[in-house]
């Protein structure tokens, strides 16, 4: 199991003054570099690391797409696309996440995934534009805030990935005490 981080820079003064999004085809999930042990680190927020396909789903009113890291759609789950596409509160979106399965004790399983065994959960970790507006250049931790408010609070196949902030080497043991896939550490 490696440490993983994704690092987006982000600047707080853009906070207040998102810029409208003009290309949201161009859009590519942050590729994650491996290290070789945990850290600690006041401004990271560390989440679990999920065992699936990276997906960027591209949300416009009733209708969403899932893309894959290299751009390509995946077409074999349009009822977790559906289903998206009625679940979050906003008319247009852009979410980073992960397309997984889950086993019984709620465990990314990628063998159901890759062989279509189960209906897939899509995991939200980054809310990279909505209605129009692009967050990419906002601090992390608010566009978590916003994509927290857009996933419903009932049961459905989009979940939230939370996130604990700075203790990067107490959360690696709790992943590897669960048997899980890693952490990803992001700036």
């Amino acid at each position: 199991m490696g440490v993983l981080y994704d690092r987006v820079c982000a600047s707080p003064q853009h906070a207040s003054a998102p810029r409208p999004l003009k290309t949201p085809l161009a859009l590519r999930p942050m590729p994650l570099v491996r290290l070789p042990e945990p850290f600690d680190h006041p401004n990271w927020l560390f989440e679990v690391k999920h065992d699936g396909f990276r997906a960027l789903a591209h949300i416009t009113g009733h209708s969403c797409e899932l893309r894959s890291r290299n751009g390509h759609t995946f077409k074999h789950w349009p009822q977790l696309c559906e289903e998206l596409a009625h679940a979050v509160k906003a008319h247009d979106a852009v979410i980073d996440g992960e397309i997984v399965c889950l086993d019984a004790r709620g465990r990314s399983n990628f063998k159901s995934l890759l062989f279509r065994r189960e209906w897939p959960y899509f995991y939200a970790f980054d809310l990279l534009a909505v209605d129009g507006e692009d967050l990419r250049e906002w601090p992390l931790v608010e566009r978590k805030r916003r994509l927290r408010r857009l996933i419903p609070s009932v049961p459905t196949r989009l979940l939230y990935v939370d996130h604990i902030q700075a203790r990067g080497r107490d959360f690696f043991d709790v992943a590897c005490a669960h048997d899980l896939e890693g952490i990803v550490g992001k700036l």
